[in-house]
């Protein structure tokens, strides 16, 4: 875990599910973590928990579909520890329901998390990395970002969007900055809460019988970190093994 140790992480929805599973697992592993999420209450037990195990940890509220706020948190991070070796774009939001529904709040609230939320870890992240002359990206996106199924056309819509920005990133940065997208299956978190629509709560139900532990995830966030300079995991796809799809 060598190329761990010492790296400075910003994490964005940091406060449960992948976002903290994979701030115990960086920390543990020696990383400097810089937590972002808006439940600051949450951030803060876990800062404190990570610095009194003997990690790393400082925390900030962060809303990620506000550019300001992220490029503050990226200020922390380079203020704190001198760089940024890599932005974990991870917040988002599943709010699902069929089109007919009409729930427009709930589409616009998809669209400023999950696509303009990695958008501004883009642009407030990668003027660090340029001027550094190395870092690394790694997107959440989902298994939703390769299909489309009933109730879920604006989410995938969404993780199509990160699939597509993250192999735009990755084109144009060239040598020096990696870009990583990890699509995960049916994981266990607190995504599907936010489903207020009857009909696609039960089918979320149902199809989150078989689940795997975010720090399942959390895990393939060190491995592409801790490839070496030279070699860049581009793409990750992680389901439970009973899901057949």
């Amino acid at each position: 875990m060598s190329n761990v140790k010492g790296k400075v992480v910003a994490i964005t929805g940091a406060s449960s599910g992948i976002g903290e599973a994979a701030a115990r697992l960086l920390a543990h592993h020696g990383a400097h973590v810089v937590l972002g999420a808006r439940r600051t209450d949450r951030l803060e037990k876990l800062a404190f928990a990570l610095n009194r195990e003997g990690g790393s940890a400082v925390y900030q509220s962060l809303n990620v579909a506000h550019l300001d706020q992220m490029e503050s948190f990226i200020d922390l991070a380079v203020s704190r520890f001198g760089r940024l070796d890599v932005m974990l774009n991870n917040a988002g939001v599943m709010p699902l329901s069929p089109l007919e529904a009409l729930k427009v709040d709930e589409w616009n609230r998809m669209i400023d998390v999950n696509i303009r939320g990695v958008l501004h870890g883009i642009a407030a992240g990668l003027p660090v990395m340029q001027k550094q002359g190395f870092g690394q990206f790694i997107n959440i996106a989902s298994i939703g970002a390769y299909e489309v199924s009933p109730t879920a056309a604006v989410y995938c819509a969404t993780k199509h969007a990160v699939r597509a920005i993250s192999e735009g990133l990755r084109q144009e940065v060239g040598s020096g900055i990696r870009v990583t997208q990890i699509s995960p299956g049916v994981t266990e978190s607190e995504l599907a809460d936010s489903i207020s629509d009857d009909t696609a709560r039960q089918v979320m139900k149902e199809y989150r019988r078989i689940s795997i532990p975010a720090t399942s995830i959390a895990q393939a966030i060190v491995y592409a970190i801790e490839q070496p300079p030279e070699v860049d995991v581009n793409e990750i796809i992680i389901r439970p093994t009973a899901s057949g799809s």
